[in-house]
């Protein structure tokens, strides 16, 4: 029998990680699977191309982006470990509406969608987890969609200063979020969300440090989420 080399047996654990199974399901998986890496800014998918791949992220953070009619990048959905994107369904023959790009070295793995959808009828933890981050894409969209349409841009700067903070102790964000990245998050403009910034920064509502956005008050910065 073929040994299993340690960066298979890391993928092994990765896909037991995301899909909660067994080494044998995960091995299974692994067999229908290839295991990608893509540097920081890299293209996953690009527009237009046929559908044909379904993938899992693993590791980094990835963005499904499209330009607007006045040339401004749009952020559709911000894809973390264990969701899936691409085609994820037979049949569907309509090119990809947008370009995935991986934010930060990212990791994924990839499968035939054909060989997807036969994974997810053999078994069912692929089917729960698939369900799990289409839910949570949904969510993720109706929420953009609410504050697109009910916040200001400033408001949605502040709005999305606390959510990032909330991933983590509620208060840091860590590293300090790039500009541009935050204004396509809040489909605003870099200018937008710097004069945000530093209005905070002098009111003393956020303290920047070298490798980090402090929230120093963070309940002031709710009642600014207007």
């Amino acid at each position: 029998m073929k040994a299993t080399t340690a960066p298979e047996l890391q993928f092994h654990e990765a896909l037991m990680k995301v899909f909660v199974c067994s080494e044998d399901v995960a091995r299974a998986i692994a067999r229908k699977a290839s295991d990608r890496r893509y540097p920081a800014r890299a293209a996953i998918i690009r527009q237009g191309d046929d559908p044909s791949a379904a993938f899992l992220l693993l590791a980094g953070r990835a963005r499904a982006l499209v330009y607007g009619i006045e040339g401004q990048l749009v952020l559709l959905h911000e894809f973390l470990p264990g969701d899936f994107f691409g085609a994820l369904a037979t049949g569907d023959h309509s090119p990809e509406d947008a370009d995935v790009i991986a934010m930060e070295t990212a990791r994924a793995a990839l499968f035939l969608a054909v060989d997807f959808v036969s994974l997810a009828e053999a078994h069912a933890c692929i089917a729960i987890v698939l369900s799990q981050s289409l839910l949570r894409q949904l969510r993720a969209t109706s929420m953009r969609m609410r504050e697109r349409t009910t916040l200001s841009a400033v408001g949605r700067v502040h709005a999305e200063l606390l959510r990032l903070a909330r991933l983590g102790d509620g208060r840091t964000i860590r590293p300090s979020p790039v500009l541009s990245a935050l204004a396509v998050r809040v489909q605003s403009t870099r200018e937008t969300v710097s004069r945000t910034i530093n209005a905070l920064e002098r009111r003393g509502i956020i303290r920047r440090e070298a490798d980090a956005l402090i929230l120093v008050a963070p309940h002031r910065l709710e009642e600014l989420v207007v």
